[in-house]
């Protein structure tokens, strides 16, 4: 095995889970899921079977990934996070055919207590504040807080709020990674170094 497992967390026959990953207390990963290398599942963490987790995600406890969720790398699940999967749940109305996609792009945070509500893509590097509802699409770089979560500015790939107005040329450049940023209308895009 070339990724860790506490004895507590059951792994199912079938599941892909790649080397230097950390599988913690009380984790459940289903048979057909699929798992990069260096990803840390917290304690009490549920991955459906129908979930495709990138390289070096960082899963919190108390998280259920729902089948059809997809993180891509680098992605933050903050602890308590909500996953959905059906838009209109019922108890008594079988709806697993009816399962919406959600896609959570490269370098995304979801803070804690948030909920993604299923059928939305969270753009790259965007940061999802503590205790919010994504029921829509978010933008790459896009900070989100409020129920339903709202756009309030925007963040770096290093994860800091990024000032505005831009001044000067309208470019931003991070003190701590020496990448640029400009807002070109109503998005923010990294023009590197």
């Amino acid at each position: 095995m070339s990724y860790q497992a506490h004895p507590s967390a059951i792994v199912d026959e079938g599941a892909q889970i790649g080397s230097g990953s950390r599988v913690w207390h009380f984790v459940h990963v289903c048979a057909d899921a699929r798992i990069g290398k260096d990803c840390s599942l917290g304690q009490n963490v549920f991955v459906g079977n129908r979930v495709v987790i990138g390289n070096n995600v960082k899963i919190q406890n108390n998280v259920s990934v729902y089948d059809n969720v997809t993180l891509e790398d680098d992605v933050f699940c903050g602890p308590s996070m909500v996953f959905t999967n059906v838009y209109n749940p019922r108890s008594a109305v079988s709806r697993k055919d009816e399962y919406r996609d959600t896609l959570v792009r490269k370098g995304a945070t979801l803070g804690a207590n948030c909920t993604v509500v299923c059928g939305v893509t969270i753009g790259e590097y965007a940061f999802i504040g503590a205790g919010a509802v994504v029921n829509r699409e978010v933008k790459p770089y896009a900070l989100m807080a409020g129920v339903p979560a709202k756009h309030i500015g925007w963040m770096s790939q290093q994860g800091e709020r990024i000032p505005l107005p831009l001044e000067g040329d309208g470019e931003y450049t991070c003190p701590h990674t020496a990448l640029r940023y400009k807002l070109m209308g109503d998005k923010m895009e990294c023009l590197g170094e």
